[in-house]
């Protein structure tokens, strides 16, 4: 899926299934929380803090989606085309650090 047919998919959801857009801030606000329920799966599966007993474990690649999801919704909701500001950003970074990290002894 292109990242336009993605953004054209969650449109045509929340115009059907959710009613419409929540606010811009009340998005940010679940965008934030989508990213802590990932910074709190990945700290429990790749960093040294475990899980409750009672925690249930939820699946990183959904937690990801969701993330996609509401970003993409605030991209439609700010009249981002997600495409273009990709493509602008991966040709900004390369012109910017296509040395930088190669040259970077901490990373050799």
């Amino acid at each position: 899926m292109q990242l336009q047919e993605l953004q054209q998919e969650v449109d045509v959801w929340i115009k059907t299934y959710g009613v419409r857009y929540f606010n811009h801030l009340t998005n940010l606000g679940i965008l934030m929380e989508e990213v802590g329920e990932l910074s709190r799966i990945m700290v429990r599966t790749y960093g040294e803090q475990s899980s409750k007993p009672q925690e249930n474990t939820k699946n990183i690649a959904d937690e990801m989606a969701d993330i996609l999801w509401v970003l993409t919704a605030l991209a439609n909701q700010c009249d981002v085309n997600l495409e273009e500001a990709m493509k602008k950003n991966l040709e900004k970074k390369t012109n910017r650090d296509k040395a930088r990290h190669q040259e970077n002894p901490k990373l050799i």
